[in-house]
């Protein structure tokens, strides 16, 4: 399977009509589209103007045909009214040597992965709930230990969460190759399920398990923390969190 994670920053008062569009537009058009089985639109919970359709097809293949049917680049020229123009501005200095406030362009940001371990429905006995939430967990790696990482992530990560309530699927995403990210997205049945098991210290204990795979530059700042306050890299574990605005599973 592939997944497709588009990023965008919402006008604060286009956010209802952004969700309208999401479920009239963009759902029916994956619908007839080859190879989607899945498709939901997110908010952020740290800057509520940032959303992210996250797509679920049967293959890369599928996917990059989608892209190049030029169905992506409709649907998103019909939701550019709805997102923001610039959220960053730059000073130069003009022609006649005064200094003025340049926007830079926002464009949505598209990233693309192949899951290379994913769960099943780990509550499937249960409903789908109205109110799903979403946490995306990004890691840096050491190249050497992407493999067992992913072992890790297959024989310890995901039984966990099969015992933590309220956590209904868990996707490994990793690029390979010479890139270190790897993302750990879970679904959840509800925000505060996901609340009680970062509170209850089942994912610090988790990461306490992995955290030797990570990267030199984390396992420095780690070492350096026992000495002084904390100090952040470009390589530390970030957590972001996002409510599902819309959800569809396609097929």
């Amino acid at each position: 399977m592939f997944m497709r994670l588009v990023q965008a920053n919402a006008k604060p008062s286009e956010l209802a009509r952004l969700r309208w569009f999401y479920d009239d537009r963009v759902v029916p058009t994956l619908q007839n589209t080859r190879g989607c089985l899945y498709a939901c639109l997110m908010q952020s919970v740290r800057k509520s103007d940032e959303v992210i359709s996250l797509t679920l097809w049967e293959n890369q293949s599928h996917a990059t045909a989608y892209e190049a049917s030029g169905l992506f680049g409709m649907l998103m020229d019909e939701a550019k009214p709805m997102l923001a123009d610039s959220t960053e501005w730059r000073v130069e200095l003009s022609r006649d040597l005064t200094l003025e406030q340049v926007p830079i362009p926002q464009e949505p940001t598209v990233r693309a992965f192949p899951i290379a371990v994913m769960s099943r429905d780990l509550n499937s006995h249960h409903p789908r709930p109205p109110d799903l939430f979403l946490r995306i967990v990004s890691v840096k790696l050491k190249p050497e230990k992407q493999n067992e990482f992913q072992t890790l992530y297959l024989h310890e990560i995901i039984p966990t969460l099969h015992d933590t309530k309220g956590c209904r699927h868990a996707y490994l995403l990793m690029p390979g190759g010479q890139n270190p990210e790897a993302l750990s997205i879970t679904i959840w049945e509800t925000k505060e399920a996901a609340d009680e098991y970062e509170q209850s210290g089942r994912f610090a204990e988790l990461v306490d398990r992995v955290k030797h795979t990570f990267t030199d530059l984390f396992q420095w700042r780690m070492k350096l923390d026992h000495h002084q306050r904390e100090t952040a890299t470009s390589d530390d574990i970030t957590v972001d969190r996002y409510y599902v605005m819309a959800a569809k599973r396609l097929k």
